[in-house]
């Protein structure tokens, strides 16, 4: 006869559960350090840029006083509607136009990123979506959390940008060619970026205010202005909706933590989901950082059908390194494309800036 107690303690054992393996990553994340590198390149790439534009102005402005450096053609991605009017000419008439066509090439280098990479240019290099990321950390360690607006509130505000991408594709698209021709030919075309500069150094009471409003909301919400208010940013959102490389997730590899989900900027459920097919990701990164589990989460291509978690993700995975190299490949090749067909400097003679610059903010002057 069976012992009652052995039996006893046997019916208590309860039955065994099946849990997933936890593998805890071992290898060091370089996702955010090697996004910070290239947002700091970026940043200091456009400052050289500006200070350079800033001479070139100055020298026709001040009648061929103080250095005279040549007008650098890069300052052309500051105007991201004159690259829509010149991409929508070229795809009408296919010329490059002669006027700011590197706002073009760079409108559709920054348009293939997003294609390829979600909304890579807006979290690796863009310097506004740089500088809101600064303004929400500053505010997360000032205030020791950010803001996060209702449901109902912020899918309603995130519609601003798309409203405002569809503004400008109706006026811009409802242009012919020769009306974008013409007004590009013209003085307020030519000078579209020299207009920009003297904007933001005579910057008006209304306009401050409202530089300084932005800049607010952006400590206390994080990416206000990206994520409400930025038609730029919308176009690179709707291109990115077919973008093959996107966060997806093992579920068996998963410990089901959810630090994804509490990491990731732009408050997606990371960790209910297998692949993150929204809009508003920027391809950052930030929640493969904060994941614990080896092979759970990953910037990647669709995975092979296999059994281990390995085998699945092999050769599928776009390391932070490789989304890096994949953004200077096509910066650089697209530059260095334009440069070499002559399609990256604005055709506009020295003298023509000579008469143009002087005036370009009297109203009365002819063509303006």
């Amino acid at each position: 006869m069976s012992d009652p107690v052995v039996i006893s303690s046997q019916l208590s054992v309860p039955p065994a559960v099946n849990k997933k393996k936890h593998v805890k990553r071992l290898a060091k994340d370089v996702s955010q350090r090697t996004r910070l590198i290239m947002q700091s390149l970026f940043i200091l790439l456009n400052v050289w840029l500006c200070v350079q534009f800033y001479f070139f102005v100055r020298y026709f402005e001040g009648a061929a006083v103080g250095p005279h450096v040549s007008r650098p053609a890069g300052v052309d991605g500051w105007l991201p509607i004159a690259g829509l009017m010149n991409t929508r000419y070229f795809f009408s008439t296919g010329r490059i136009p002669s006027v700011h066509p590197a706002a073009m090439i760079l409108f559709l280098v920054f348009t293939l990123s997003s294609l390829l990479l979600k909304r890579a240019f807006c979290s690796w290099l863009c310097p506004v979506g740089t500088l809101s990321e600064y303004l929400w950390k500053a505010g997360e360690r000032l205030l020791g959390r950010n803001l996060t607006l209702p449901r109902w509130l912020d899918i309603g505000l995130r519609g601003i940008k798309y409203l405002l991408l569809a503004f400008f594709v109706f006026i811009i698209g409802g242009m012919s060619a020769v009306a974008l021709q013409n007004f590009m030919v013209q003085p307020y075309g030519i000078l579209a970026d020299v207009k920009m500069l003297h904007f933001f150094e005579h910057i008006g009471g209304g306009a401050l205010i409202t530089v300084i409003v932005l800049a607010a909301l952006s400590v206390v919400i994080k990416n206000f202005w990206c994520r409400y208010a930025c038609p730029y940013g919308a176009w690179m959102s709707l291109v990115s909706a077919v973008s093959p490389w996107r966060i997806r997730r093992d579920v068996e590899a998963c410990a089901s933590c959810g630090q994804c989900s509490k990491a990731c900027p732009q408050h997606l459920p990371v960790a209910d989901l297998i692949q993150v097919r929204s809009l508003e990701c920027t391809g950052c990164m930030t929640c493969v950082s904060s994941c614990a589990s080896e092979g759970a989460l990953q910037f990647s291509l669709p995975p092979r059908k296999a059994d281990t978690v390995a085998e699945r993700w092999r050769g599928r995975i776009l390391s932070p390194v490789g989304v890096a190299v994949v953004l200077a490949v096509l910066f650089f090749g697209g530059v260095g494309a334009a440069k070499l067909t002559h399609h990256w400097q604005t055709n506009v003679n020295d003298d023509t800036y000579r008469q143009l610059i002087p005036h370009v903010d009297d109203d009365t002057h002819p063509g303006f």
